[in-house]
Parts: structure tokens; sequence; C-alpha cells
């Protein structure tokens, strides 16, 4: 019997030996490919479909946004509100999402229900027709919600230190108008859809607790479509990161609060030093525990929350220190940051502080592993960045192994102020 009186031991996250769950992998008649994690007691099902059809592919801006969040809101044979209420009468939820190099739809169901769904959204996918109050709609929406952000100066800046990195025109980039709402046309959107989801490249991910007959159902449905494989990379665009470095925007006269944006460039994932760059960036500001959040916000009070992480782009990276503080106190918040990058530069992290990180690192992976929704978010992550499962293990033993003085080295190649963009919005 259990003797409560005794507390149980206690296992550091390090100590862990974490596995990635694998994926089975098929092939529909079109060539298109599934990535099935069978995982999971509950009957639950996700099932993602990822198409090359992100702001890299538009040749106008906001098309690709556009058709992707309009998808579902009409075919010849349902209106959107037939669309909504079918998938709202089987308890499901269906989600769509446009990034800079990929697009999706995802659907959350009962695995009971996906006979019902499925084919509906097959009919989404051939049949999409735009109808033209559903893009009123959406133009007016959006421009109201962007006209509210941009009084903002957490969205202002957000979008601004992104043009400063990597150029107006680049994807990653580019920010968006309330004129580009209004110039968006009909048949730019169906040339769109027509290119890159009815005729378009794609891989489909499903997890949970997989029907016996998915993979069956999901050929029926799809593996007729005029759907190809995806195609292992995006299109190369030059980054014309502007000239200066620092920039002081006012955007609001009355603003109490200035946005703090503190940027550079950094390679991709397939680069040697993007996993160890991680842990330096999580010792440095990456969780609750790290030296930003020490000293910015439990030390001086400057701010609320500060946090520093690595962009989740596929062609090129960026490390961003982000936070919002009083504007009287934004200069002092800067020169904080920059201290602790040279802290970082000079002096070796201490046993105790590397341990911590290891452990907060460790935990976080685990908790990405804890369901079959989250096993297949990391295997999306690695696959769509064209590598393998060998990367998930480099990375963990990565995290275990690190010495002090490998981060003093990536800090002093890394962290130099000068290589950084500065920007405050108030």
């Amino acid at each position: 019997m259990l003797n409560r009186t005794i507390a149980p031991k206690v296992v550091d996250a390090v100590d862990f030996h974490l596995t990635l769950p694998p994926y089975n992998k098929y092939t529909l008649r079109n060539g298109v490919e599934i990535f099935a994690i069978e995982l999971g007691e509950l009957d639950t099902l996700m099932v993602n479909w990822i198409f090359d059809a992100g702001n890299f592919y538009e040749n106008k801006n906001l098309v690709a946004a556009t058709a992707n969040y309009l998808l579902k809101n009409g075919t010849s044979k349902k209106n959107a509100f037939a669309i909504n209420e079918h998938f709202d009468y089987y308890g499901s939820f269906l989600s769509r999402a446009c990034q800079n190099e990929f697009a999706d739809i995802s659907l959350h169901c009962l695995g009971k229900h996906v006979n019902e769904l499925l084919p509906v959204i097959a009919e989404i996918l051939a049949d999409s027709v735009f109808p033209q109050d559903e893009i009123d709609i959406y133009k007016k929406n959006m421009q109201q919600r962007l006209l509210v952000g941009l009084k903002k100066s957490d969205f202002v800046a957000g979008r601004l230190i992104d043009s400063y990195l990597f150029g107006e025109d680049h994807p990653y980039g580019k920010m968006s108008s309330t004129e580009d709402y209004a110039n968006l046309k009909q048949d730019e959107i169906k040339k769109f859809y027509k290119e890159y989801y009815e005729q378009g490249s794609c891989v489909i991910f499903v997890a949970g607790k997989l029907p016996k007959d998915i993979i069956e159902k999901l050929d029926e449905c799809f593996g007729s479509l005029p759907l190809h494989p995806r195609v292992s990379s995006t299109p190369t665009i030059a980054v014309r990161p502007a000239a200066e470095k620092k920039y002081n925007i006012v955007n609001d006269v009355n603003g109490v609060q200035g946005s703090i944006r503190i940027a550079r460039h950094f390679p991709n994932r397939h680069h040697p030093d993007f996993q160890k760059m991680q842990v330096l960036n999580n010792l440095f500001g990456g969780f609750f525990g790290s030296r930003l959040m020490t000293n910015i916000r439990e030390d001086k009070g400057y701010t609320y929350g500060i946090h520093s992480y690595l962009l989740n782009h596929v062609q090129q990276s960026a490390l961003l220190i982000s936070t919002e503080a009083g504007k009287e106190v934004c200069s002092a918040t800067i020169d904080e940051v920059y201290k602790e990058m040279k802290m970082l530069c000079d002096e070796r992290v201490d046993d105790e502080e590397l341990h911590a990180t290891r452990n907060f690192m460790i935990g976080t992976i685990l908790a990405d592993l804890d369901g079959p929704f989250q096993v297949a978010g990391r295997w999306k992550n690695i696959l769509l960045n064209n590598l393998d499962g060998e990367y998930f293990y480099k990375g963990i033993d990565t995290i275990k192994t690190i010495t002090a003085a490998e981060l003093q080295d990536l800090a002093n190649k890394y962290l130099q102020p000068e290589d950084f963009y500065e920007l405050v919005v108030v």
C-alpha cells in the first residue's frame, strides 16, 4: 500500500530518457504523402493538410492569407453557413492558417465522425468559389482589425522589426495596409486557390486514436484530387535589411508604454550553431528564470515580462528580444539587455544556472510530447524544415552536454550589440 507520509523521489528532467514516438508513412494515389501518428486512448483525431501556399508564393500582398481564410466560406453546393453548421453539428473544429512558407487546414474531431467530415473538406479543396459578398465582409473586418492594431505600440513594433530585418518586400518583412485589403480582387484569389490548393502541393499529418480505415478514407476523398507531393524547398528570396539599426517611433503622443524589439539575423535550423544557440537563448531570455527576467523584471521592475527567442522561419531565422516597458525606462531597459549580453560574453555560466536551464528545456520537451497532437506538431516542425528524427535526438544531446565554455564562445559570436537592430515604439 502506498505510504503517503514518504515523499516521492525527485528526478531531474535531464535524467529522463526522451523518445519521439514514430510515424507511419503512407502515400495516396496522387502521390501525396501521409504521416500518421497512432497514439492516445481517447477517441479524438487531428488531420492536418499542409500546402506550399504561404506568402512566399503570392504575387500580390495578402492574396495568400485571404485565399486561406476564405476556404470554408462557400462552395458551389454549400454557403459559409452550411459549411460551418456541418462541422459544428459533429462537434468538430476546422481551422486554417497561413504562414510565410506554408498554409494549412486542420480538423479536430472524434474519430467516429471523420467519415462525415472528410468529404466536405475534399469539397472545399476542389470547389471553393470565394463569393464576392464573403470577400467584401472579410475586407471590411480585416481593415477594421488593422486600424485597431495600428493604435497599439506592440503591434506596430512587431511589424516594423520584421521589415527592418528582412526588407519590406520580403515575405518575412511585408506589412499590410488598408489599401492592400481594398485592392484584393476575386479573380486573383481564385487564381491563387486553383494553383496552390486545388492543384497544389500537399502533405497530410494525421494523429490520435486512428480509425482502422483512416488511410483508405483519406485516399478515397483526396487521392483522386489533382494534388501532388509538396516540394522540398521554398523559393529563395533575397533579404534586404534596412541600412539604419536604431529606431525610435512615436505612434501615440499620449502613450505611456514603449514596445522594445532588439533583433539580429540568425541562420536556420540546418546551421550547426542553431541547437546550441537554443540553449544560450533560454539561459539569456527564454524562460521565467532567465537572465533577462531576473534582472529586468525581478530586480529592476521595468517590465512585467521580457523574452528572447529564435524566430520559427524555414529559410532564415532571427534572434529577437521583446518586451514592453514604461516609456521613461525604455532606454534603461535596453542598456540592461546589452549588459546581460556582455556578462555572457565575459563570464562563464555556473553549473547551477546551466543545470536549471537544462531542466527547463527538457521539461518543455516532455510537455510537448504529452499527447498525439503535440507529437504531430513536433514531427511537422522537423519534416517541414527538411530534417529527420535524428535532429530531435541531437537536440536532446546538445541540451545535456553543451559546456559553459561553448556557451561563452556562442555569446561572443552572436551577442555583439553592433549586430542588433534596435526599435522602440511609444
